[in-house]
This record gives C-alpha cells, structure tokens and sequence, in this order.
C-alpha cells in the first residue's frame, strides 16, 4: 500500500490552556501518511479514549509523564486497525490498541514504547470496550482498587465519579470481592445507573443531596475504603467518615483541573493521622506489565454477565475540542469516546 495517498487529520496543542481548553488551544492539520521504512506501521484511528488525565497533559511542569508540547499532536489512547506493515509485529487487517493520538493515522515503530501497541480481539468485546473496561479506566480501576484500596470482604468501599469510565470498574470490582459499595454521582439518571444497573448498594446524587448526609445514611459503620476520581469538598467530606486504616486511593481530582487557582488540597487531612489510615496516588502505567490479568478477570465477569461496560460515543474526529469538555461539564454517562472511522 502506498500511504502517501493518505490524508491525515490532526490536533496539535497549540497553548497552554488556562481553565477549560477552548478550540483556540488547537490547531487542526492535515497532512500526508509517509510511506514507512522497515520496523515500521502505519494504524488507522477507528476510536480514541477522551480522558480526564488529558487536561492535565496539556500543562507544562512535572508530572508523571512529559507534558504534550505545543505544536506537536495531542496525546491521546485509541484503537485501530493496522493499514500497512513492514514489520514481523503486527499483519495488514490487525486490530490494535495503543497511544494513537488525536489523528486518523499513526505513522512509526512498530515497537515504539511511547505508543505500546498491542493486539487485541474484536471477537471478545466490542472495540469501544477495549478503550473501557478492558482499557485504562479499566486497569486503573482494577489495579488501583486491589492493589492500593486493598478491599476485604465486608469492607465499606466509597467511589467518587462512580458513573465514570473508572468510578464503574472500581464498584463492581469491589461488589465481586464482596464488599458494600456506595458511589457518588451527579444527577438521578447517574445513580439509578450505577444502583440499578451496575450492583452498587447505594449512589449519593451530589448535585441534588448532601453528600456529608449520605454518607452518614449509607455508610453508617464508616468508609474502609475510598477511590477518589474527583477531589477538593468531596475529598474533605469523606475524609471525616473514614474508619481506623482505612485505605484512600487517589486516582483523580476532576473537580480541580480547569482550577484557574490554586488546587485544593483536602482540610481534613489530619483524620489521616487519628484514623492511622494511608492515603496513595496511583498511576496506571506502573501495571502495564499486568493488564493482561486485569484484562482476564473482568473480560470473564463480562462472559458470566455478572459486569457491564458503558460507553459514551461522539462521532466525528473534527468534534474533539468539544468532545473533551463534556468530561468536565459532566455530560458524559459512561466512558467517553471519539469515533473517528468505521471497522
């Protein structure tokens, strides 16, 4: 296949964004496919995963991974199908997941570890599940909950964003390892899901309730553990709820990322000191060597039907900046994903 007959669209980071991205803080191109050298792979974006953790990969300073530089395209998880190859890695009609970027076509090494492109199977999930629950919301749920939360049978497990692609692996993780699962969500429509649908014991509606008072309703013996996807005045409000070691994991504060001031750390922190109880970040590239156990347990749960897997869908890859701010707006209901071309 000759790529250089390929267009390729795509967002580059042109500012530092302050406060929530606007369209300005992009620049769109498009320009063609270069025909690959030996090694090499050229992958067709079909879906990309929109995460909170890109905002923060629009700053500069450090972090756990390089900031996106200005000019060059906006980092960003994806799926799709490899359209030429001139490596023994991957074959033409393979169907990949890895760091795509927000574009229609990744052009490079087939070993490049920066993107980490791996097979995966159309036949075992629908393909906007491999950007979910068998993806990195799904690892980070399943990793960050087993291996920092340290769940027991019977503990008390509290997940903020539990309608989030994160916060719905967390409870059903934790409802399979026969915990009690409160979530915190925003609106009726989230918490019928996340009770109704997805097995938690009990979701506090933050928009329209006291979270202080549900908290105290549904966790009346206390929070064991606490998997938090959003921060500042939830942070502080679970914080004085929290039992003797108790476990809080930090995997997220969505509540702070737009912030045009500084973050919030929590006020309560000294409950951390009385309760003799751990607060951890978790980062989920530190298990990439073990997605494939992650994968495993929750792909067999999917199976028995005892797990579900939701995802929000925009079409368009040309829709992105807008796309990206439905996750701080709180309009996405499951896992947010960019179509970008069909299968």
């Amino acid at each position: 296949m000759t790529t250089t007959a390929l267009m390729n669209q795509q967002f580059r980071l042109a500012a530092r964004p302050v406060g929530m991205p606007k369209r300005s803080d992009w620049e769109q191109t498009t320009e063609p496919v270069r025909d690959i050298n030996d090694g090499e792979i050229v992958v067709k974006a079909l879906y990309l995963s929109l995460d909170p953790a890109m905002r923060g990969w629009m700053n500069e300073g450090k972090s756990y991974i390089r900031p996106v530089a200005i000019g060059e395209t906006m980092r960003a998880g994806g799926v799709g199908v490899i359209v030429a190859s001139k490596s023994d890695k991957f074959a033409v009609g393979d169907t990949v997941s890895g760091g795509i970027g927000v574009q229609q076509y990744w052009v490079g090494a087939a070993d490049d570890k920066s993107a980490n492109f791996y097979k995966i199977s159309p036949a075992m999930a629908p393909l906007t599940t491999w950007l979910n629950t068998l993806g990195m919301p799904g690892m980070t749920g399943y990793f960050g909950l087993i291996e920092s939360g340290q769940p027991k049978a019977g503990d008390t497990v509290v997940v903020s964003g539990a309608a989030g692609a994160v916060g719905m692996t967390v409870g059903q993780v934790a409802k399979q390892l026969g915990c009690r699962v409160v979530g915190i969500a925003g609106g009726k429509e989230k918490c019928d899901f996340v009770v109704n649908e997805l097995g938690f014991d009990a979701c506090i509606d933050y928009k329209n309730s006291s979270v202080k008072d549900g908290l105290k309703e549904h966790c009346p013996g206390g929070v064991d553990v606490f998997f938090d996807n959003v921060g500042g005045e939830i942070l502080d409000t679970v914080l004085t709820r929290i039992n003797l070691r108790a476990r809080i994991v930090i995997c997220g504060a969505i509540s702070q990322y737009n912030n045009t001031t500084p973050v919030k750390g929590p006020a309560n922190y000294l409950s951390l000191l009385v309760n003799r109880a751990r607060m951890e970040g978790i980062v989920v590239f530190d298990y990439a060597d073990r997605y494939h156990v992650g994968v495993a347990a929750m792909a067999k749960w999917m199976q028995e039907g005892t797990f579900k897997s939701r995802e929000d869908v925009v079409d368009g890859l040309e829709n992105f900046p807008e796309a990206l701010l439905m996750l701080f707006e709180g309009k996405n209901f499951g896992k947010l994903v960019l179509k970008v071309a069909d299968a």
